[in-house]
């Protein structure tokens, strides 16, 4: 699969670009809408072609793209993709709603693409088999905490503290932790949530979410945000047991990791050799894509994540706790 790359954004050069020259796949072109940005980027990573525009990108003779534009851009630029019949992998949130995500699945199904969200913690083995203990070894789940959080200071004007450009801890890193909650646990019926601005800027820069769920009388926290140091975590609580790991969310592909768990009693720690889950999301995606299969991270996800997201920032707005079945 021959890919372009929908801008010149740091993810792509540290962490995308990278993971597909790992991969059966290639890096064809990237656009940006700074001719020079562009040129200088495909320099650096050994990429062939450049252009000063993404109109450009979405004519070459490529087979997908991989859009990390800034968030309130990925609906958009995603659909122009897919007018050009290009398939997306698109990095998260896929959309800044779940009804956008649902018209935006519906426009690519349209088209004939495949449209992908880029969760790529979902791809590495630590997740999977986090889940799978959670799953099998543990028994009546009480409680999940999950966290990511980070400090993010020094730049005034960093994206993701744009409310134009649908920014805010909870869509950067929050989303994160939604998603690790609801692979543990499932949809929460109710959720309460409380969100800060500390920098006014218009968008929440910490937040606390309360999960809770009437069967099995299980609940949840999820917290993200930019003011305290960087954690990734989750835990998740049973009636038999526990299961806990640090650094869960993206520990880098050269980082071996361990999570640890007691199950009746008996206590186990397990370590993972180094992997890139991009190279793995990459794979999948492609994977998907030639095969015309719904890929890993697919509608029902993504949109059930938002969902979950949406309700989140209407309960902070409205100070009550809210139904997900009721959410807007």
């Amino acid at each position: 699969m021959r890919f372009g790359i929908l801008s010149t954004a740091d993810i792509g050069r540290r962490a995308v670009v990278p993971a597909i020259e790992k991969t059966d796949h290639e890096v064809v072109a990237v656009a940006s809408r700074d001719e020079e940005n562009a040129r200088q980027f495909a320099d650096d990573l050994e990429i062939p072609t450049s252009y000063g525009s993404y109109e450009a990108l979405l004519e070459a003779d490529i087979d997908a793209i991989y859009n990390p534009l800034p968030n309130a851009l990925h609906a958009e630029w995603t659909r122009r993709a897919a007018d050009a019949e290009l398939d997306v992998l698109c990095e998260k949130p896929l959309t800044v709603d779940a009804s956008a995500a649902t018209a935006l699945f519906d426009y690519c199904e349209d088209a004939g693409v495949t449209v992908m969200e880029a969760f790529m913690y979902h791809f590495h083995p630590r997740t999977e088999r986090a889940r799978e203990l959670v799953r099998e070894e543990l028994s009546t789940i009480r409680s999940v905490e999950s966290t990511f959080t980070f400090s993010l200071r020094g730049d005034p004007d960093d994206i993701r503290l744009s409310p134009s450009l649908a920014g805010g801890s909870l869509m950067d890193v929050g989303c994160y932790a939604v998603s690790a909650t609801r692979g543990f646990l499932g949809d929460p019926d109710r959720i309460h949530a409380h969100a800060l601005d500390t920098r006014d800027c218009g968008v929440d820069t910490d937040l606390v979410a309360q999960f809770e769920y009437d069967d099995p009388g299980a609940h949840a926290q999820i917290r993200c945000g930019f003011d305290t140091r960087h954690r990734q975590h989750y835990r998740v609580d049973a009636e038999n047991g526990w299961l806990e790991a640090e650094n869960v969310f993206n520990p880098g592909p050269d980082a071996a990791v361990s999570l640890t768990y007691s199950a009746d009693g008996e206590e186990t720690t397990e370590t993972f050799d180094p992997e890139d889950a991009y190279r793995l999301e990459v794979e999948a995606f492609a994977d998907a894509a030639e095969s015309g299969s719904e890929p890993p991270v697919g509608r029902t996800e993504t949109v059930a994540n938002m969902r979950a997201i949406d309700a989140i920032y209407e309960s902070a707005d409205r100070g009550v706790p809210v139904a997900l079945e009721d959410s807007r």
